[in-house]
């Protein structure tokens, strides 16, 4: 069974990804950085050449790819679930886990970011403030259908793994 952790940008999906797989001895794969590796151009790179729907499409594949790998820990991408009705093909294929955050938490997050996310760059703080909450109110709707779902600011991964323990004893 895999794993797919879902949540907006910033949520920290990455690194409790590897800290969930190192725990339960699964593989982790990072959706934003296989599809770098497959397409061999940076996620900013080509946003700035192409367009968000062809990413999309593109990430959907990626996604769908990912349903042929067992025992993996799945960070997604904070649109994946919200695209091409991509949150009820995860939670056909695997457990959703929904790391949730504030968006004032996620502010923090994306304001101190080391990598730069294409949908936030080059906006000031009262832009990128505006960006997160609309964001949620759209996003929020795809996340909540996650069948798990974790506070993001407080995350406990032995936590984490008892839950996902109890639910694949009970799937």
């Amino acid at each position: 069974m895999n794993i797919y952790l879902v949540g907006y940008m910033g949520s920290g999906k990455s690194t409790i990804g590897k800290q969930l797989a190192r725990k339960l001895n699964f593989e982790h794969l990072d959706l934003d950085d296989y599809f770098e590796e497959t397409y061999k151009i940076s996620i900013m790179d080509f946003f700035s050449k192409y367009d968000e729907e062809t990413f999309r499409q593109i990430e959907t594949k990626m996604l769908i790819k990912s349903f042929e790998f067992k025992d993996h820990v799945i960070s997604t991408g904070g649109g994946t679930p919200c695209f091409n009705d991509n949150i009820n093909l995860i939670n056909r294929q695997g457990l959703s886990v929904y790391i949730q955050m504030h968006p004032a938490s996620l502010f923090t997050r994306l304001k101190n970011a080391k990598r730069p996310r294409p949908r936030t760059a080059m906006l000031d703080d009262e832009s990128l403030m505006k960006r997160i909450e609309d964001d949620m109110l759209v996003r929020e709707h795809f996340y909540q259908q996650a069948q798990l779902t974790v506070k993001g600011e407080s995350i406990v991964i032995e936590e984490l793994v008892r839950q996902v323990l109890k639910f694949q004893g009970s799937s």
